[in-house]
């Protein structure tokens, strides 16, 4: 008699790996209906709900490579990463990743940091909300702290860079199969910023040396290393108009001081 854990781990390399080997006798379909049938309707069904879930998250990568190859991909990315979680708003976490590895996807070198964009999008949707930073708190602060602070971006803010146009890539996949607009893929990289602004999720180009600003603050950070960072991107970077341009438009949210130990 196998043990519950044992079981379940039958059941799932059934379900999602299609091995049927160690199936044990005790799972037997409806109606009599021998169990290998009745979880491969399961698992049809159980599939099903996964690619759903990936064509909502990864529409951009579905225009790209089209039904067969994103189907294919789908399958695939099911039996290395099955969900440990009930909410499938989790599920395509590892997709960009997987593509990386993934030998048919060799050729499209891009295409992973557009699976990359497109999570980013996604946790942005879904973020919490945050109000805006306290000016006035921020002012009582004595200047010699200053290079010490940990600034908070908006819990939405994802940031990404990419050495392709992935944001023009992303934008053309999106466009009716008879526009004729191409993307160069030589055309350099992008720093992005990635927000919900207003109930809506924005894709903000920056300039190297703000985005390297932003996502030395994102890591967590303070003021003099984001600095520092964004110097070396830019050596002509002022923190000055950045730190005042993302706090009006609420990208950084609230700050704070680290922990001094006794």
């Amino acid at each position: 008699m196998q043990s519950l854990p044992e079981l379940q781990c039958a059941f799932a390399a059934a379900l999602i790996v299609g091995d049927e080997q160690p199936l044990p006798d005790c799972i037997v379909g409806a109606s009599a209906m021998h169990a290998a049938a009745a979880i491969a309707v399961y698992r049809n069904n159980v599939f099903s709900n996964y690619r759903k879930a990936l064509r909502e998250d990864y529409a951009a990568v579905l225009g790209l490579v089209g039904e067969g190859f994103f189907h294919a991909a789908c399958d695939a990315y099911i039996r290395l990463h099955p969900s440990p979680s009930g909410d499938l708003n989790d599920f395509g976490s590892a997709f960009a990743t997987f593509l990386e590895s993934w030998p048919p996807a060799a050729q499209l070198a891009y295409l992973p940091d557009v699976a990359r964009l497109e999570w980013a999008m996604h946790l942005a949707s879904n973020a919490a909300d945050s109000s805006a930073l306290n000016l006035a708190s921020l002012a009582q602060l004595a200047p010699e702290c200053v290079p010490q602070l940990r600034f908070d971006l908006h819990p939405s803010a994802q940031l990404i860079r990419s050495p392709y146009p992935v944001a023009s890539i992303w934008r053309v996949s999106k466009q009716s199969a008879d526009a004729d607009e191409r993307v160069d893929l030589d055309a350099g990289e992008d720093c992005l910023l990635v927000i919900r602004r207003e109930g809506s999720v924005a894709i903000e180009p920056l300039a190297p040396g703000e985005w390297a600003a932003l996502h030395a603050l994102w890591q967590g950070c303070d003021l003099e290393e984001a600095h520092n960072r964004a110097v070396a991107a830019d050596c002509a970077f002022d923190l000055g108009p950045c730190l005042q341009r993302h706090v009006l438009a609420q990208t950084i949210v609230s700050f704070h001081l680290p922990e001094r130990a006794p």
